[in-house]
């Protein structure tokens, strides 16, 4: 497996090669969009999810310390004749979107402060920044015996 360099682009550098290519069309035009601002104190990300609420969401931090997002929504509507006899489906629609996006996250964050709230159609993750000082003790040294 090919060892991937954590920067702060958040997406691994052969993804953006690969997919800022003009030839390359937008595989997944449902795929929300998403925004990823940095403060002093730390990030936050935006993902645009009109119509999701917060059950439709999965936020972990996977195996490699890397942030998953995942939403999958399911939504069946029906219309339906009325009266006394077996129902008739006039109309049925089935809709289904699922969505996951994997974001690299740098190495100065916190894992165990991130915070994530919804609101108006939109997905908001607080991801916290290590002080230098954290980030010192996050490191430690091996002895050699």
């Amino acid at each position: 497996m090919m060892p991937i360099k954590r920067t702060n682009d958040w997406l691994p550098s052969m993804f953006n090669d690969f997919f800022s290519n003009d030839w390359m069309a937008q595989t997944n035009a449902t795929a929300p969009a998403i925004n990823v601002i940095e403060n002093k104190d730390g990030y936050q990300v935006e993902v645009a999810a009109p119509g999701m609420n917060k059950e439709d969401f999965k936020l972990h931090i996977d195996e490699n310390n890397d942030l998953v997002i995942s939403m999958e929504k399911k939504e069946e509507k029906k219309e339906e004749s009325d009266g006394d006899q077996k129902p008739r489906y006039l109309r049925r629609e089935f809709s289904y979107s699922k969505f996951r996006q994997t974001l690299i996250l740098p190495e100065n964050v916190d894992h165990d402060k991130i915070e994530a709230s919804m609101n108006d159609g939109v997905l908001t993750i607080q991801i916290k920044k290590l002080t230098p000082e954290e980030l010192k003790k996050s490191t430690r040294e091996i002895t050699i015996k």
